[in-house]
């Protein structure tokens, strides 16, 4: 996802750019994370002198919603909606919840995908050295899995219905442009990406429930019909179930993956279980205006406090937001950011003396924050 670039910041010496980011640091070990995060967003920002990024933090989630009955405050809703990127932490905690017995976690991600409009989920799998997975071989992951992030079954969450307490339903919903403008993204991605790694093939893969489904034959049907403007990027489709199987039997095979929203909340976990777990899964959401970008994991409420978290999910989606700001204001800066803060973390990971828990080290969160932080220039 992230496209490395050279030395380009004295392109811009007699231009400047300042970007306002909404900062959202969450629930559990959420705060830790966004400090590790902002430690090295600061970093970058000082060896690109042309960069200039505000940081204004917010509170939101959980154990804000224990405080004041609000999940998503308007304040931050609408700093959110005027901010140039949000970046947001782990939020949810498993004991606050709704009285149906939902957890409150989703009306704020929901909310803030409906009223920002994030249409896709893009969720990076890659694997990088010194990261151990368990798959016996040593494949060379580097696939994003698209998420369409407001259909899908998704698409019923404050709806469904529950029968006299007997029945219950929910809907998937699947629509012509929604999932146009997701095919559209993803054939425009693989075009920029390597390819798959087997052989460098540039290929998009529709993943879903075609032989049993309307619904997922029918989102099939229009990501066929959108391939037809892409002669030059390979299209195929799989079945959700032999996809989980594929995954894992050789990942280097794929590229782009797209699918409807559960099965992408789905794939996106077992994705990140094959580099290394949670803490290796940096994800964006992304819309025409506006973009959200946090790690894939949860709040992990039993690691708060305790400065064992892995950070680098939120460092990584620090770098995504760098990358998609310098693609949307033509700004080589942000992209150098960027390439500095995900060279920074394989230089880390690859010299294997900081790592925490979780991918075979023993180091901190703020341990691995500044060794990151050291090794950007």
């Amino acid at each position: 996802m992230i496209e490395s670039v050279g030395d380009v910041s004295a392109q811009r010496l007699d231009l400047q750019s300042k970007y306002t980011i909404a900062l959202l640091p969450g629930d559990g070990i959420g705060p830790e994370v966004m400090d590790a995060a902002v430690q090295v967003v600061n970093g970058v920002s000082k060896l690109l002198p042309n960069l200039h990024v505000d940081l204004q933090s917010h509170q939101a989630g959980a154990q804000h919603y224990r405080k004041s009955g609000e999940v998503l405050p308007r304040e931050a809703l609408e700093a959110c909606r005027s901010a140039d990127a949000v970046l947001l932490s782990a939020i949810g905690l498993p004991d606050v919840r709704n009285s149906d017995g939902t957890e409150v976690q989703p009306q704020m991600m929901m909310g803030l995908r409906r009223e920002l409009d994030l249409f896709v989920a893009v969720r990076p799998v890659k694997s990088y050295p010194g990261v151990p997975s368990p798959l016996k071989s040593n494949a060379n992951i580097d696939l994003v899995i698209l998420r369409e992030n407001l259909e899908g079954l998704f698409a019923s969450f404050g709806g469904g219905c529950v029968v006299h307490d007997q029945v219950a339903t929910d809907s998937i919903i699947i629509t012509r442009n929604a999932t146009t403008r997701l095919a559209e993204y993803a054939f425009q991605l693989a075009g920029r990406r390597s390819g798959r790694p087997s052989d460098g093939k540039p290929t998009v893969t529709c993943v879903d429930k075609a032989n049993v489904f309307r619904s997922f034959a029918f989102f099939r049907k229009v990501m066929s019909e959108t391939s037809i403007a892409y002669p030059d990027i390979q299209f195929d489709a799989q079945y959700v179930d032999a996809m989980a199987l594929f995954l894992i039997q050789n990942p280097n095979a794929y590229d782009v993956l797209v699918m409807e929203n559960q099965f992408g909340d789905i794939f996106s976990d077992l994705g990140a279980a094959l580099v290394g777990g949670l803490g290796m899964a940096p994800s964006a959401e992304l819309g025409p205006k506006h973009g959200l970008f946090q790690p894939s994991h949860g709040s992990a409420p039993h690691l708060a406090g305790r400065n064992v978290a892995n950070p680098i999910a939120t460092i990584l989606s620090a770098a995504m937001m760098f990358d998609w700001l310098g693609d949307k204001h033509q700004d080589p800066d942000a992209k150098q950011a960027a390439s500095l803060i995900e060279g920074a973390v394989t230089r880390t990971l690859q010299e294997g003396k900081v790592k925490t828990q979780d991918i075979g080290g023993n180091s901190t969160t703020s341990e691995v924050a500044a060794a990151i932080s050291d090794q950007l220039g």
